[in-house]
């Protein structure tokens, strides 16, 4: 957060004239990279603003990659029941797993079994687990048919 400018602003939508009349919608912008997360969806300016600080994890997860570590994280392996990647999609931690599957798979060139080896989970499993961000999978299978790989489904 120390490297993010945080605006509020007024937004239209339901909410009639509390809505019009108080800044509830919240912006945070990620200042190095120019990513942005943003809400107003709710009348709470704090509702607001912890659902664009997770927007913004999101998209700073499918904008920004990283070398990958060697083995999985510890987060990564706590999610991990067998082969399988158990998260929802609106867990805190999903961001952060969201990142670090596509530093694999992008490490990888987007070979999915290899990336889901490393993961220690299967491809079917990587797959489903890309699915929960449908951005992440178009990320994916548009650097994939680059690739001349045929797409995830």
């Amino acid at each position: 957060m120390a490297e993010c400018d945080l605006v509020r602003t007024r937004r239209s939508g339901p909410g009639g004239q509390h809505r019009n009349k108080v800044e509830t919608a919240v912006v945070i912008t990620h200042t190095p990279s120019g990513v942005a997360g943003e809400a107003s969806e709710r009348r709470s300016q704090e509702q607001n603003r912890q659902e664009a600080i997770f927007r913004l994890r999101v998209n700073l997860a499918l904008a920004v990659r990283h070398p990958p570590a060697e083995q999985p994280s510890d987060l990564w392996r706590s999610r991990l029941r067998g082969e399988r990647i158990e998260v929802s999609p609106t867990h805190d931690d999903f961001p952060a797993l969201l990142a670090e599957a596509l530093d694999l798979l992008t490490a990888a060139d987007m070979d999915l079994g290899a990336a889901a080896e490393r993961l220690g989970c299967t491809a079917s499993q990587l797959t489903k687990f890309l699915k929960h961000e449908p951005r992440a999978l178009h990320i994916v299978n548009r650097r994939r048919a680059e690739l001349g790989l045929r797409p995830l489904k």
